[in-house]
């Protein structure tokens, strides 16, 4: 009995060995760079797993003869035939990329990463190499070259605050959406302009700008676009760089990076610079920045992946101001403004665990906290008093702080069904902010000869603003893919958001003391893509966008509440895209985007800023993007758009603006680049930049001699930049001229109806900027 127990044994074991042979592998790409997250299955048991992130599997499958099928986005999909009959067999798989998926993979659209063919929406894409063979000295440098994207400033000469216009005027307005990794930068309604100033931008792995609203995945703000900038992971060595840059116009940048997987399951990313500029082309336009970004990646598995970045700026700047139209045609760059400052220190944690359930769930569950300061003395709050039109010595202007802390989760699960290629995203949010805000008015010293504000003092319990604002913001949503054909896919999603405004007056003899203001909105969205054969597609959607009052325009008061109402915008867009022999690429897109309750700002009689809401606007145009790559040693990229930007319905002190062009709303953008590379790591590139002619005032708002009626306007420029690169082994050097010509212009300009002319926010003189870095 026994021997017979014994042998029966013996045979399960073996039985169970065979079960349980291992098969192991390794996947790259052809150039062999490990390849994560690549999905293999075995299509004969359903038996699957991904790879790690050293392109690394192992799957237990019993001997025999198998197939192993192996799909990565971007990639060739591959199906494997093997034969284990060996304890363990070990395999090195290579993928290669997949040229008719457009080389694009993308997370923006709906935080899961899909193609951009798959996509009904106008999206530009900075990869990596695209931002490292740039070597912009700012961002806008960066997002400039994506169809459509024009953010304003003065790249030599800049602090780094800035206009951006997408699908609209150029303005400071809450309708662009700044995103980390998928999650916004700044809670809804916090004036989210500034987060900018919190990006680090040594970090960016890659820039993804969705254009048209987004709000039925990422909610309110995401009107003209949508900036994802998706951070550097660890790498699977220990590497780094030390970088150095410095122009002749008072800057200087400092930066530090390094990054490594310590063991198999731990990898950090660590990133910082600093940047300081001193005596500029402008007066009184110095300022400081210390950014650092420390992520963090945990691999408990394959499965689950537990990510954690926090961020640290810290900000100073000089607030220049704008130049008088006598002083920009002059040449006299002497800023108004001596004293006007922006501080401001900004700290994010965001934790994320991912979750990969199956092969067709996976969860992700993030958490944000969020802690900012900014301490302003702001230029736009001065005001000159005058006698008889003359300057009498004396003005007013004011400090301000805004304090807030931010909580926020957000949860986002994604299946995929068997049936036509289908999906569905579902997701909630939830966002706490309180913040305080207090504002003291300041007595201003003016120099009556040069017109300088040259002191101040601050009037001790003057309180312009003294408030507590707490925003509760939560908001659930779905998308839902399917392909209605083999070459066509439909795309739905809903968002629901609503917020809460408690607002407490600490003003002892405020009208008004508290207030609780509510606002929601459904957002949807539906598209159509449809690809053909040879690298061919199109897509038609319509959305709906919408942005809440900002709080500091709500409350903006202490005496009455501004009766402002959200603004909603809806979107209608066909576009598509062509690649023709990885020689030539095209995107384009043709948009109609109505706007409803536009929020405008306005001076009041007392030359005071204030904000309302415009009736209806509406925007359209086309916007297209060009790459020719005739050889491997040059290419070609143009991108332009053409747009109208209208106040369809709009009455300014019974004044009918209806049926007119709107101000600061160019027609024309545009940026061209050449890049010539006659050698391995040396390149040549000239850039053109177009910003086109525009209004600078309403129509016929200019009254001239005989109160002839006219409208005050800005030529537009044309302004060429040149980059010479060269990289010997881990050392590169670089250097760039800008704004080769000298030309003069300005990064926006406006019209002041108090004084009759055009103010002027300049744009960089001729500059020349070196830099260099060390790779380890």
């Amino acid at each position: 009995m026994n021997k017979v127990f014994l042998a029966a044994l013996g045979l399960c074991l073996s039985a169970q060995l065979c079960l349980a042979q291992k098969i192991t592998g390794t996947i790259t790409n052809e150039s062999g760079k490990a390849l994560e997250d690549v999905n293999i299955i075995a299509l004969d048991t359903n038996i699957g797993t991904t790879t790690n992130k050293s392109g690394g599997f192992s799957l237990n499958l019993k001997a025999g003869t198998h197939k192993l099928y192996i799909t990565y986005l971007g990639y060739v999909s591959k199906t494997i035939p093997i034969n284990n009959q060996n304890d363990i067999l070990d395999l090195s798989i290579k993928l290669i990329e997949d040229q008719s998926k457009l080389d694009e993979v993308i997370v923006s659209a709906s935080r899961e990463r899909q193609l951009r063919s798959e996509v009904p929406a106008a999206i530009g894409i900075l990869n990596r190499a695209s931002i490292d063979e740039t070597k912009a000295v700012g961002i806008d440098q960066l997002v400039n070259q994506i169809p459509g994207v024009y953010m304003s400033t003065s790249r030599a000469a800049s602090n780094e605050q800035h206009f951006m216009a997408v699908r609209s005027p150029i303005s400071t307005r809450a309708l662009f959406l700044y995103l980390e990794d998928g999650l916004q930068l700044r809670p809804t309604s916090v004036f989210n302009h500034n987060a900018l100033l919190e990006l680090n931008d040594l970090t960016y792995d890659r820039v993804e700008v969705l254009k048209g609203p987004a709000s039925s995945i990422y909610g309110s703000e995401a009107i003209g676009a949508s900036f994802n900038f998706i951070t550097k992971s660890p790498t699977p060595e220990l590497s780094g760089t030390l970088g150095y840059q410095v122009n002749d116009v008072g800057l200087s940048r400092y930066e530090l990076e390094l990054s490594n997987y310590t063991n198999d399951k731990f990898g950090f990313y660590l990133g910082a610079h600093y940047v300081t500029r001193n005596n500029g082309p402008i007066e009184h336009s110095d300022y400081e920045k210390f950014a650092v970004t420390l992520k963090t990646v945990y691999d408990f598995s394959y499965r689950f992946k537990w990510t954690n970045v926090l961020s640290l700026v810290d900000y100073r700047s000089d607030m220049t101001g704008s130049l008088s139209e006598a002083d920009y045609t002059g040449g006299n760059f002497e800023s108004d403004q001596t004293f006007t400052e922006r501080d401001a220190l900004a700290f994010r944690y965001r934790s994320t665990l991912a979750a990969q359930w199956n092969e067709n769930n996976n969860t992700t569950f993030n958490i944000v906290f969020r802690d900012n300061t900014m301490d302003q003395n702001p230029s736009y709050r001065i005001r000159q008093f005058r006698n008889m039109g003359q300057l009498n010595g004396a003005g007013s202007g004011e400090v301000n702080t805004n304090a807030f802390n931010s909580y926020m989760a957000l949860a986002q699960h994604k299946v995929n069904f068997e049936f036509n290629n289908s999906s569905l995203i579902v997701g909630g949010t939830l966002d706490y902010s309180p913040q305080d805000y207090k504002a003291l008015s300041t007595s201003v010293s003016v120099n009556q000869d040069t017109g300088q504000n040259i002191d101040f003092t601050i009037n001790e319990n003057d309180f312009i603003l003294n408030y507590n604002a707490n925003i509760l913001n939560y908001a659930g949503f779905f998308q839902f893919e399917t392909n209605l054909l083999e070459r066509l896919k439909a795309t739905a999603a809903l968002r629901y958001d609503r917020f809460q405004y408690n607002y407490s007056n600490n003003i002892a003899d405020a009208a008004i003391s508290t207030s609780k203001d509510t606002y929601d909105n459904w957002a949807p969205k539906i598209g159509l893509n449809y690809n053909f054969e040879n690298n061919k597609g199109l897509y038609i959607n319509y959305s709906r966008g919408f942005t809440p009052p900002q709080v500091s325009t709500l409350y903006r008061n202490r005496n009455e509440l501004r009766d402002i109402k959200p603004s909603t915008y809806d979107n209608y867009e066909i576009g598509g895209y062509v690649k023709i022999n990885n020689e030539w690429k095209f995107d384009g897109a043709i948009y109609l985007l109505e706007g409803k309750n536009t929020l405008i700002t306005l001076r009041d009689d007392q030359d005071v800023f204030f904000n309302t809401n415009a009736g209806k606007t509406r925007s359209y145009g086309i916007e297209y993007g060009i790459t020719y790559t005739p050889s491997e040693k040059i290419s070609f990229t143009h991108n332009g758009s053409y747009a109208k930007h209208r106040y369809v319905r709009f009455f300014d002190n019974a004044i009918d603006y209806s049926d007119t062009d709107r101000e600061t709303a160019p027609n024309l953008l545009g940026s061209t680049r050449v890049t010539y590379t006659p050698f391995a790591d040396f390149s040549i590139a000239l850039e053109h930049e177009l910003v086109g002619s525009y209004n600078t005032s309403f129509e016929n708002q200019v009254i001239g001699d005989n109160d002839e009626l006219s409208t005050a306007t800005y030529d537009g420029h044309n302004i060429f930049n040149a980059l010479i690169s060269y990289r010997y082994k881990n050392f590169e050097v670089w250097t760039q001229a800008l704004n080769i010509f000298d030309d003069l212009y300005a990064a926006r300009v406006s019209f002041n109806q108090f004084s009759g002319e055009n103010s002027y926010t300049i744009g960089n003189p001729r500059a020349f900027h070196i830099g260099g870095r060390l790779h380890f």
